[in-house]
């Protein structure tokens, strides 16, 4: 997104990383992502809160190649799946397998098994496929063969999706949508950006990063953020701007109840306190304040907030509705 702030603040520093983790970490992944400051910094505060993350753009946009290139600063471990409408449950989470020298049943662990794990295209695999990611986003564990196996932390999954191109694809059911911390619209590069693009890409050569991030880091970094002081008004205001996607009318926003068939949940909110936190630390403030909240609030409820077939009528969506919502709740 263009004009969108910087990351960080002048001194490059944020509160509790004294070697400035994040600060090594963008500029990593800067060295072969061209601008997309914006889609990075959702990246990155998924990351630094383990909130898995969804992207949504037009094929070309450097979103797998973001992603994988934030795998490669972290000394930690990456697995890729690409979702086809053949893929099965147990190529995500594993199976058993009969050993015959043994005459037992060992399992056999899937890719889902790594720190951060990319489903790329998700909406192209079957319902049965993406319900089988629901235990472990949630509760960082996966079933296999009746045994229940605990996954690695930091656990990140990281999701893409193509806005076009629906043939042949499977919208996420909400369950799975809502397991999503944030929905991130990626958008085009601007002119001068894709100059640069250019010139850096059309080369072919291979644009080499180095391991910059430990998961140790990480988890220290998350207990930092947790730790950010959040006054009560802060948390009202969280509190109003979920509730009014509930009962509108309520906030004086009568004319939205007819387009909102379902309001954001418990859920929404826990997010959105967590991103505001994290939004907060990666401007290197030691409090979060309602112009972080608002800055986040999009992304934590375009998904969560179902309108309605008059919605659709009327060619409103739910990123319309929010930005309504974001406009009239009373800013403390």
């Amino acid at each position: 997104m263009e004009g969108a702030p910087p990351l960080f603040d002048p001194t490059g520093e944020a509160p509790g990383t004294g070697d400035a983790l994040a600060s090594r970490v963008v500029a990593e992944v800067h060295k072969r992502v061209v601008g997309q400051e914006y889609m990075i910094e959702r990246l990155l505060i998924g990351l630094l809160t383990g909130g898995h993350v969804l992207f949504e753009g037009v094929p070309g946009l450097a979103k797998t190649l973001t992603v994988k290139t934030l795998a490669e600063t972290i000394d930690a471990s990456f697995s890729r799946i690409q979702f086809t409408p053949d893929l099965l449950p147990a190529d995500v989470i594993g199976t058993v397998i009969y050993n015959m020298g043994s005459g037992e049943f060992t399992p056999h662990r899937g890719p889902i098994f790594a720190n951060i794990v990319l489903a790329d295209e998700i909406n192209r695999a079957p319902a049965k496929v993406q319900a089988a990611l629901l235990e472990a986003m949630q509760e960082h564990q996966v079933t296999v063969g009746g045994e229940t196996y605990r996954l690695p932390e930091p656990f990140l999954v990281l999701a893409t999706q193509n806005p076009i191109e629906q043939e042949g694809t499977y919208p996420l059911p909400e369950a799975q949508v809502d397991r999503f911390m944030l929905k991130v619209i990626v958008g085009y590069p601007g002119r001068e950006e894709e100059k640069q693009i250019l010139r850096r890409m059309s080369s072919g050569s291979p644009i080499a990063v180095s391991r910059v991030a430990t998961p140790e880091e990480i988890l220290r970094a998350r207990a930092a953020i947790a730790a950010l002081y959040l006054d009560d008004k802060v948390a009202d205001y969280i509190l109003d701007i979920v509730s009014a996607t509930r009962d509108p009318g309520a906030f004086g926003l009568a004319p939205l109840r007819p387009l909102i068939e379902f309001g954001a949940s418990p859920r929404a909110t826990i997010a959105l306190a967590v991103c505001a936190r994290a939004h907060a630390y990666l401007r290197g403030r030691s409090y979060v304040s309602p112009e972080d909240v608002k800055a986040m609030a999009l992304d934590v409820l375009r998904h969560r907030v179902i309108t309605t077939y008059e919605a659709e009528a009327e060619e409103v969506t739910s990123d319309q509705v929010v930005r309504r919502i974001l406009d009239t709740v009373r800013t403390p």
